[in-house]
């Protein structure tokens, strides 16, 4: 078959690699670059080049293992890397890395502060308490994140100061969008993550040389018609299988992987059904201004409390949380500056040593978005259209290439061939996507 893929993220990127084992398969993208949210930049400091990721940077072999076993596939190596978090509160002064006691208390002060060490409390109840959460049903119903620390009577501190900002450096997500959150959902994640118990927590991982080198292994293994820079401005379906306008002009296929963003799919679609609207319309994205740069007023003051993650909360109540990752510290890069990306926070910026400025764009995450994609089932390979994307799962690298190799499976292209193992959520998608192998000759 002649297959088109749009989008080049992990999900189109993992498409292309397996249909094009047996299928003849063009791949478009809009951006002058394959990868999506895989997007490493080559920055040359002080007569030394460093290859520097500004989107997907961490994974785990125990959370990704499609990914780890693509990786091994592929050749590609990987290093271990720190996942530490931090927090710096303006207004108060406050800083944290949570790291381990002496850097838990950097400011020794906070040995004896209530507030502190009621926020502390509350870590450890939420251990605790949260993951009696998973005994019900995850159907996007139930309270928000903030509705049940609320009802709980969890403190103001555990909130703002440690909850919310680490599922904001995770998500990408403003910390409104993070208190919108199913908190079912919310703790599912978590816990799949290991991230409600204290030991035997994942060891992260980062590529080797800079995410673009699996980008660059995939690409050297693949006979795809690549079409970079050419954004796709309509897909119109028939009878006879599926027509693609683009900048390089009107293609027929006979089938149609849709590999970005849902909202995006649903704006190319001439001929969206109710469905396809209901569900995919009800997927939003918050865009994010992602800049690399070097400049270290973004991290916390004391350099004992910088981490790999780090939060800024500001001292003015119409300023978002700001996200700062220290690529220094995730990537192993010796330079003499810190390489950090931030998001959202170009106006604290000196520009004078700005590298890179970029967009992208996270899903998000709410009752209404979650109960659309208990529905993929009703759209997923109907009208020879399939949607391939890091959304229908948790919004990450693992979720982008898990919901490719279902398609993949779909049309009869098995990948990998022994079993990795999936999370609850993740077997309750593939279950659903075993019924779309049987609709694909009809529809």
């Amino acid at each position: 078959m002649r297959i088109a893929i749009i989008g080049s993220g992990i999900a189109g990127l993992g498409s292309a690699w397996l249909l094009s084992r047996e299928h003849e398969v063009t791949l478009y993208e809009a951006n002058a670059y394959l990868g999506g949210h895989t997007h490493t930049h080559e920055i040359v400091q002080a007569g030394r080049s460093y290859a520097i990721d500004s989107g997907f940077i961490v994974f785990n072999p125990q959370n990704y293992p499609l990914l780890t076993h693509l990786l091994n596939e592929l050749g590609v190596a990987s290093q271990p890397t720190t996942m530490s978090f931090a927090v710096r509160n303006e207004a108060s002064g406050l800083e944290y890395n949570a790291t381990s006691l002496d850097t838990l208390f950097c400011q020794r002060r906070n040995l004896l502060s209530p507030r502190f060490i009621g926020m502390m409390r509350d870590i450890v109840r939420f251990y605790r308490e949260a993951p009696a959460l998973l005994e019900q049903d995850d159907d996007g119903a139930g309270p928000t994140l903030a509705e049940w620390l609320r009802d709980q009577r969890y403190g103001n501190a555990f909130r703002d100061e440690h909850l919310v900002p680490m599922a904001s450096a995770l998500w990408s997500s403003p910390g409104s969008d993070i208190l919108r959150f199913p908190i079912r959902y919310l703790i599912r994640f978590m816990a799949n993550h290991h991230m409600l118990q204290v030991l035997d927590r994942p060891r992260w991982r980062v590529v080797q040389g800079g995410s673009q080198r699996y980008v660059d292994a995939l690409r050297a293994q693949w006979t795809v018609d690549e079409r970079i820079a050419c954004p796709v401005q309509r897909v119109q379906r028939h009878a006879r299988g599926v027509c693609i306008s683009s900048a390089a002009g009107n293609e027929e296929f006979d089938q149609v992987v849709l590999a970005c963003h849902s909202n995006q799919a649903l704006a190319l679609l001439a001929d969206a059904d109710a469905r396809e609207q209901s569900i995919l319309g009800a997927i939003g994205y918050q865009t994010n201004e992602a800049v690399l740069h070097t400049d270290a007023r973004l991290l916390p003051r004391q350099r004992k409390a910088w981490a790999a993650w780090n939060v800024l909360l500001p001292k003015q109540a119409e300023e978002s949380r700001m996200v700062t990752y220290c690529m220094n510290l995730l990537q192993s890069l010796d330079s003499a500056e810190p390489f950090c990306v931030s998001l959202n926070s170009s106006h604290r910026i000196d520009p004078s040593r700005v590298l890179r400025r970029m967009r992208y764009a996270h899903p998000v995450y709410d009752h209404v978005s979650v109960s659309a994609r208990a529905r993929k089932g009703e759209i997923q390979g109907q009208r020879k259209t399939w949607y391939a994307g890091a959304y229908w799962g948790f919004g990450f690298h693992e979720d982008g290439l898990r919901s490719a190799t279902e398609i993949a499976h779909a049309l009869g292209i098995h990948w990998p061939l022994q079993a990795v193992p999936a999370t609850a959520l993740q077997n309750a998608s593939s279950q659903r996507i075993n019924h779309d192998a049987q609709r694909v000759s009809a529809s």
